[in-house]
């Protein structure tokens, strides 16, 4: 099973201090926390794609770029990529070109994101997600499996004996994910092609995500690629960790009660009572996070949001050093336990990444 990281990128003060750090102190942080969870242990790092402030993360290829250069075996990922307002030319050459510098290590997750602003401003209309995501997408996957395309939709020029340049690398595309928290159409989308579902569910109660998921798993089948539980799953989560319970949740509180996604709603109990929101010791987010599995089945990769909400630098780093020295060694070995031998124990690996782990 793979365990990573992901940002959103925000730049938000910290409660704590009032100090606000600059956009280029919150990518160079970034940079430092992708290395991190890679000296600590770590398989994965994912950046979202944000296109408005307070959020810096407007490109993440050229940010998994530099990343590629600075790692050798970490998993680099978007957490998402926009399928809706990116041309699904663009994205196809510029993710073949990070296949290339990366040496197949990365994938990337498609979502329609959060911000309708953001629709009109790539001149898209938000009234449309749901069809850019199936277009675009059915577009993007031709790109990458095809020499030459010829197109015509709804939602860009047509294409006549186009040819996306550089080509996959050894002829493979990336893994792709599809990221939801509220669209069944997103996860019948994610069964048909066999891709695999990435349920971020960092915000809404269980059982939300959990009729999701199985929608995904059962159409996964019905489709043919395999078993439901076969299917490909991540999920997202969240946690703050310090040695005794009470320390972590009177040092996170005011990151929680300030943060420019879930402040000023529900409580901090409430909020870690209804979703996977853990602040507490490693064991607690040890036995939250293998509670997962009881709620949604064997899956194959969890990712962690850790840099959220205007916690410093040095904070983060101290908290992927419990993730990867006090948590990870024993979610891997616990999820491991009677998960069945047919059923994949990570998402497919680019033939070089395999090359390089035998």
């Amino acid at each position: 099973m793979e365990f990573g990281i992901f940002t959103v990128g925000d730049v938000t003060a910290d409660p704590t201090t009032g100090r606000t750090p600059s956009e280029h102190e919150r990518i160079e942080a970034m940079v430092a926390i992708a290395r991190k969870a890679e000296e600590v242990g770590l398989d994965v790092f994912a950046t979202g794609e944000h296109h408005n402030p307070p959020f810096v993360p407007s490109s993440p290829t050229t940010m998994l770029g530099y990343i590629a250069a600075r790692t050798e075996r970490l998993v680099l990922s978007t957490s998402t990529t926009l399928i809706t307002t990116n041309d699904p030319v663009k994205i196809a050459e510029d993710f073949a070109m990070l296949q290339h510098l990366a040496g197949g290590r990365v994938d990337l997750m498609m979502g329609r994101g959060n911000t309708g602003p953001v629709y009109p401003w790539f001149g898209k209309d938000i009234r449309e997600g749901i069809p850019l995501a199936v277009e675009n997408y059915a577009l993007l996957h031709r790109l990458w499996r095809e020499d030459v395309v010829d197109w015509t939709g709804r939602f860009r020029t047509p294409l006549q004996g186009f040819t996306s340049t550089p080509r996959p690398l050894d002829g493979v595309p990336p893994f792709v994910w599809h990221g939801s928290i509220r669209s069944p159409e997103i996860a019948e989308q994610a069964a048909y092609y066999g891709d695999g579902f990435f349920a971020n569910n960092i915000f809404w109660p269980k059982g939300h995500f959990q009729k999701l998921i199985e929608l995904y798993r059962r159409r996964y089948a019905h489709y043919g690629h395999g078993t439901p539980e076969q299917a490909i799953v991540g999920l997202g989560g969240q946690v703050f960790m310090r040695a005794r319970s009470q320390d972590a949740v009177r040092e996170f509180r005011p990151y929680f009660d300030n943060a420019p996604v879930y402040g000023h709603g529900p409580s901090l109990e409430e909020f870690t009572e209804q979703t996977p929101l853990t602040v507490g010791s490693p064991q607690e987010v040890i036995d939250k996070t293998l509670s997962f599995r009881e709620t949604f089945g064997d899956y194959q990769r969890q990712l962690f949001l850790m840099d959220h909400a205007g916690l410093p630098l040095k904070t983060v780093l101290e908290q992927l050093d419990l993730l990867g020295e006090e948590v990870v060694p024993v979610l891997r070995k616990e999820f491991a336990s009677g998960r069945p031998a047919d059923v994949p124990d990570a998402p497919p690996a680019h033939p070089a990444v395999e090359r390089t782990r035998t």
